[in-house]
């Protein structure tokens, strides 16, 4: 079993700058892909970046790319997010999840998931 705990979300303007954490119980960390997805009010959830075991990162490039850097460090079980450039759209409940074979950018593959962290961006 596998727990996956965020943290970092909160409030920032425009512009601002916030870095998600999501840290990982499991001695297999550093084999699984992990990944970050977000839901804002009314909205289905939407593929945001993973990275796989070898570090190599995907994002999606409509939204967020160029903006956000998924990155993760096997030594202490913990994937990060790190959101540059915020905008109001930005806003949306930002999840983590992990997979121990392959996980697809609809979510499909990924075993584990967090409670999820707020992230809100004002204009």
């Amino acid at each position: 079993q596998v727990q996956l705990v965020e943290s970092g979300g909160g409030l920032v303007q425009a512009g601002g700058s916030l870095r998600l954490s999501c840290a990982a119980s499991g001695r297999t960390f550093s084999s699984y892909r992990m990944a970050w997805f977000r839901q804002a009010p009314g909205k289905e959830r939407e593929f945001v970046a993973a990275i796989d075991w070898r570090g190599i990162s995907t994002y999606d490039a409509d939204s967020v790319k160029g903006r956000f850097t998924i990155s993760r460090d096997n030594a202490k079980n913990t994937v990060y997010l790190q959101m540059n450039s915020l905008k109001p759209e930005d806003t949306a409940v930002y999840s983590c999840a992990a997979s121990t074979s392959y996980g697809g950018r609809n979510g499909i593959g990924y075993e584990y998931w967090g409670q999820g962290t707020q992230v809100t961006v004002s204009s």
